[in-house]
């Protein structure tokens, strides 16, 4: 008599789908960290899609070039990029988003891909997983994400944010100057610019929550699935001054697109203005703010509390899982 044996069915890969930019590479640092992971798990397939603009943004940018790229960025008009090598038609499981902030915006390069027609066909109804690294000031710039996110019918699952450790006055500093000449490290007794390596380091325990949810196939559902992981801690009193950066930016460029296209020499001296304007701005609006607020935050504990719970959702600031991903 025969005996028969049967086995069982290998599933197929999951397919993980990384769209992604770093102008300074520290972002790609990080989304390294998270896909390593996933990498090197056999039942999982990573496409990294990285976009190229058609006319590349420097690093470091030249003064006032990094300035011309705010009238466009406030509007999230973005230039054209280079052809892309998805077609549409490809099927992922989940994609993992990570972007850079531009004043108060999605980086141009990833606003110029959800606004892509690839984008809608590729991203509607997957699960998306965003992850920002910045200065601090991130919290607009994800209220416009998500709605072009919605725009094309992705599920927004989950969202990772990385800031700079350093406090809100020295990287006012740092920050510009990493980015106008490609000095990273401090001076002046003030801290390195940019994320800490032990921030990069660190998110590698996204990535082995993201492998272990899609061995699960958790992807599936509608339950976060960095909860638990610190994945993101907002600081709701930089609403404010959000609030009135993002309407300089918008009023201001719409007035500089009046007059030129980018790079155009019409656009220079209203350029120079803004930056006087900015400058002033920063050393009176900014911190007259921070101060009223501090005054007044025992009148406003329940506003801040929830402006806390909305910026931070899905993925939360609780750190109960932390210890099942520490290396």
């Amino acid at each position: 008599m025969t005996s028969l044996s049967s086995s069982t069915p290998v599933p197929p890969p999951k397919r993980v789908l990384v769209i992604r930019y770093s102008q300074t590479g520290q972002l790609d640092a990080v989304a390294e960290q998270i896909l390593a992971p996933l990498r090197a798990d056999p039942g999982i397939r990573v496409h990294v899609e990285t976009l190229r603009p058609l006319q590349p943004h420097p690093f470091p940018w030249p003064f006032l070039t990094f300035f011309d790229a705010f009238p466009e960025s406030a509007h999230m008009r973005p230039p054209p990029l280079a052809p892309l090598s998805l077609k549409g038609d490809e099927n992922f499981d989940l994609v993992i988003l990570p972007y850079q902030v531009w004043f108060l915006a999605p980086s141009l390069p990833i606003t110029a891909f959800l606004q892509h027609p690839v984008a809608a066909r590729l991203l509607n109804g997957k699960p998306v997983v965003t992850v920002i690294a910045c200065r601090n000031m991130w919290l607009l710039a994800h209220e416009k994400l998500k709605v072009l996110l919605a725009a094309t019918g992705a599920r927004l699952i989950d969202n990772v944010v990385l800031t700079d450790p350093g406090n809100t006055f020295a990287t006012f500093i740092t920050t510009p100057v990493w980015l106008l000449s490609g000095r990273k490290r401090g001076f002046w007794g003030l801290p390195d610019a940019g994320l800490s390596v032990a921030q990069i380091t660190g998110a590698r325990r996204f990535g082995l929550a993201l492998r272990d949810a899609l061995r699960s196939d958790a992807e599936r559902g509608s339950n976060p699935l960095l909860a638990g992981l610190g994945a993101v801690i907002a600081q709701p009193r930089l609403y404010i001054s959000e609030k009135a950066g993002t309407r300089s930016f918008y009023l201001w460029g719409k007035l500089i697109m009046a007059v030129g296209k980018p790079g155009s020499w019409q656009r220079k001296p209203l350029l120079v203005l803004y930056v006087l304007f900015l400058l002033a701005l920063i050393v009176t609006v900014v911190p007259v703010s921070l101060s009223l607020q501090a005054l007044f935050r025992p009148l406003f504990r329940g506003w801040l509390t929830k402006m806390k719970a909305r910026f931070e959702h899905p993925s939360g600031s609780a750190t109960d899982r932390s210890h099942l991903y520490d290396d």
